[in-house]
């Protein structure tokens, strides 16, 4: 019997001790920030599309501090240095990381102690670099005016370095594809809107950066939002494909019931433009931008040759029937019924709602659409 009990006893401690290695340790951060004693910092942890703040922190009287938090095991995860609203560092850390961060208050810094935080601030240089002389470039084009010719030198100068850094970047992406300092590579813009990966053909390196990672990190939030990330741009793509292969019409055509139940053509629409339309009737702000801005867009421009097709994204087809009735949508009202298992969502790539597509002579536009001001831009240059 004392046998038995000796034997379970080792075997539950065996277990234990098992569990306590299977265990993270906690990462820490030995920081100086030169310049800044006795300040307030603020350490923030990225949660995919956004940062959250994980503490705020105050240095010593020689700008020091030192701080331990919580990794899960085996998922780094981005966490950035912040002060009076300035990002002084970025790293990403790993469960039992002794990283040593050495700033300044301009965004200056140096890191050691962690091998993927180290890429990830090489990464940073050269981005900021870049910024900087896209951003130079583009004051001296501003500063240029109406000289055409320097206009012209300088616009092409500003694609030159725009590609160079693009073939860096698919290069950095390739040689590091296990590695998730790829993450934000991926995610980097030109100015405020155009990203560094903006061609239907970067659904692959996306596609080929989320199936490495997922070998190595396999539960990271990261990771899943870049397989969303390379399906949804994989989606974009074959969109292009069936586009450019169309031999009739020059956009995916649909078919779909109206308020009176009957099916109607998008390709049958007979006028000069056509504004296709995805809403869901169940939002109020999208209900207003009904009356706001589509009827008075409709009002102005229908006599000129636009006629509207709205696509309702909804399964509560009687509320959506209400909405059209009582505020008195004019044009082309129709609605499947499915909302998110509508098959229109996979045929134009609809991400978020509301969106929409300007369809001129038979071909659908490239003109990028995102709010009402964008729209009457849109429809005053080509009606």
């Amino acid at each position: 019997m004392q046998n038995c009990k000796t034997i379970c006893h080792a075997s539950a401690l065996l277990a234990f001790a098992a569990l306590m290695a299977a265990c993270s340790k906690p990462a820490r951060i030995s920081a100086e920030i030169k310049g800044a004693p006795a300040s307030e910092i603020v350490l923030f942890q990225q949660n995919v599309n956004r940062y959250d703040i994980l503490d705020t922190v105050k240095t010593d009287d020689s700008g020091r501090f030192t701080y331990k938090l919580d990794i899960e095991k085996g998922n780094p995860d981005f966490v950035y240095i912040y002060r009076n609203g300035h990002k002084l560092a970025s790293l990403l850390l790993s469960d039992g990381d002794r990283v040593t961060v050495s700033a300044d208050t301009s965004g200056h810094y140096t890191v050691s102690g962690s091998a993927e935080s180290e890429k990830l601030m090489e990464v940073e240089r050269k981005y900021a670099e870049f910024a900087a002389v896209m951003d130079s470039l583009g004051k001296a084009v501003e500063s240029a005016g109406e000289d055409s010719r320097e206009v012209a030198r300088l616009g092409g100068e500003m694609t030159r370095k725009y590609t160079d850094y693009y073939r860096q970047c698919v290069r950095y992406v390739m040689e590091n594809s296990r590695s998730l300092t790829v993450v934000p590579v991926f995610y980097q813009t030109v100015g405020n809107s155009f990203y560094v990966f903006s061609q239907d053909t970067d659904a692959l390196h996306f596609r080929n950066a989320a199936d490495s990672l997922s070998q190595v990190y396999p539960d990271s939030k990261y990771v899943r939002a870049l397989r969303q990330e390379a399906d949804s741009r994989t989606r974009q793509l074959e969109l292009r494909v069936r586009l450019q292969t169309a031999e009739q019409i020059g956009y995916p055509d649909i078919e779909l019931p109206d308020v009176n139940g009957k099916k109607v053509k998008l390709s049958d629409v007979d006028s000069k433009a056509v504004l296709v339309f995805f809403w869901s009737p169940a939002d109020a702000e999208q209900k207003m931008f009904n009356l706001d801005v589509l009827k008075d867009i409709y009002s102005a421009w229908h006599g000129k040759g636009l006629e509207i097709y709205q696509v309702a994204i909804a399964t509560d087809k009687p509320a959506w029937e209400r909405v059209v009735n009582a505020q008195g949508l004019e044009w082309i009202n129709v609605c499947d019924g499915l909302g998110q298992n509508s098959p229109v969502i996979g045929q134009y790539n609809l991400r978020k709602l509301p969106s929409c597509f300007l369809i001129v002579d038979g071909t659908l536009s490239d003109r990028v659409i995102s709010d009402a001001k964008s729209l009457r831009q849109a429809l005053n240059d080509l009606l």
